[in-house]
């Protein structure tokens, strides 16, 4: 019953909290059977910084999804993002003991492992290692090693650290809004697999996902994640920006913002006005979309020049480096008019605008490919690709009651169908890991 394979993406923004439950069709597309989201209130700047707030932002977003789908939700993927997360280079090797015998995953998995145990700062912890390329003995720039003979693998590694109190509070609001944490993903890396295809991860591409609190970065070269970075501010400051520059409050700004904003000052005449009401029987202000254009630019250009200096940094300018796809531009600060013109302008790259369809069923409804939820649909990507566990299909009624008297033969059914047990990724003892940390915790 392929059918029954559903995962549910859990994305904690800084704006707004989105639940996506949904499972793959028949062409490997995925189809989205419920979408929740609540308004984040508890989080600053990709970290949390209030918990009994963001539980309750979970729960309501979890609460609707379930609601539309029909389905009950017990354990999500959850994306991470925020200030304190950092990304270094590191190769290490084995010596494998028989080198007759063809290397296969234990080998890899052996490697990453000892990955896993370096020694980081004092309150950090590895998130990901992503295995760059490979060498066997001496032949370098292998990027399969699997199936071949040799006695010593080396590889380099893209290794993502954060800090462990905010990856444990992620972790501490989820399980108290009752529910199973299967596994934590980068959200930049969660917005690539959704937006980008195979073509633009080899030729070079740069992932550029604006959210309200961070700015997000992932580089791809020959098909392999070179980059990462988290940069502290998004689509917020822009919002603040405006509310000081024109005394209004943020309901205002934000609206502002969305309708009549523009990244290019040069767009608006200085005739155009809006006119703003007041705040409890004051005067409405006026407001010219020139001054608002100027405000916005300023703060969009400080962002993406940050972004241009992680991206150089990584070595776009060098011959090996360069970025032929040019940049991709997602999340809800790239629906901003005229963004991609002052990206190409600012960058010299081309630029366009990544929608999260490439991977959804043709017939999915048009919200769900905005920008606004590639981190969403990346991360429900990431569950179903874990193997998602079996779900039954809950009705409204039958919700299990642990007090009732037939409780046994309810749950019965349910148990049986679980998937036979299959031997566990790197990734899955990492959460197990991060599971048994949390209980130990509380």
């Amino acid at each position: 019953m392929e059918n029954n394979k559903i995962a549910i993406g859990l994305d904690i923004g800084t704006t707004k909290i989105a639940a996506m439950i949904g499972r793959k069709n028949e062409y490997s597309k995925i189809e989205v059977i419920g979408i929740g989201k609540a308004k984040s209130l508890g989080v600053k700047r990709g970290v949390v910084s209030n918990i009994t707030q963001t539980i309750q932002s979970i729960q309501q977003a979890v609460e609707e999804a379930e609601s539309v789908s029909g389905v009950k939700i017990n354990e999500v993927v959850v994306g991470i993002a925020g200030q304190h997360i950092r990304s270094l280079h590191h190769s290490d090797y084995i010596t494998r003991d028989n080198a007759d015998e063809v290397i296969d995953e234990n080998d890899i998995e052996n490697l990453v492992n000892q990955v896993h145990k370096l020694v980081m700062l004092p309150g950090e912890e590895i998130i990901h290692v992503l295995p760059q390329e490979f060498k066997v003995d001496s032949q370098a720039d292998i990027k399969e090693p699997i199936g071949m003979h040799g006695g010593r693998l080396e590889a380099n590694f893209h290794v993502v650290v954060g800090q462990v109190s905010s990856i444990r509070n992620i972790g501490r609001c989820v399980k108290s809004a009752g529910l199973d944490l299967s596994e934590i993903t980068l959200e930049p890396l969660a917005s690539a697999s959704a937006v980008l295809s195979q073509e633009e991860k080899e030729a070079g591409v740069a992932l550029i996902d604006i959210g309200g609190g961070t700015t997000d970065l992932a580089i791809f070269k020959d098909g392999i994640i070179r980059h990462t970075a988290v940069i502290p501010f998004g689509g917020n400051v822009i919002t603040d920006d405006i509310k000081e520059g024109c005394s209004i409050i943020e309901k205002q700004a934000e609206l502002l913002k969305i309708k009549f904003g523009s990244a290019w000052p040069g767009e608006n005449k200085e005739t155009e006005i809006v006119s703003i009401p007041g705040l409890r029987g004051r005067e409405p202000k006026e407001i010219t979309l020139k001054n608002l254009s100027k405000i916005i630019h300023a703060r969009v250009q400080e962002i993406i020049e940050h972004v241009y200096l992680e991206i150089k940094n990584y070595g776009h300018e060098t011959a090996k480096g360069k970025l032929i796809a040019g940049i991709v531009l997602t999340g809800g600060g790239s629906q901003l008019k005229h963004l991609r013109q002052l990206v190409e302008y600012i960058t010299g790259m081309d630029a366009r605008i990544g929608f999260p369809n490439e991977h959804l069923a043709g017939d999915s409804e048009e919200v769900l490919s905005s920008p606004l939820y590639a981190t969403a649909v990346g991360l429900l990507m990431k569950g179903l690709e874990k193997g998602a566990k079996e779900f039954e299909q809950v009705e409204e009624e039958t919700i299990i009651d642990e007090n009732s008297e037939n409780y046994e033969e309810e749950i019965k059914p349910i148990i049986e169908e679980e998937p036979k047990p299959k031997k566990k990724s790197f990734f899955e003892k990492f959460t197990s890991s991060l599971k048994d940390f949390l209980d130990n915790a509380e």
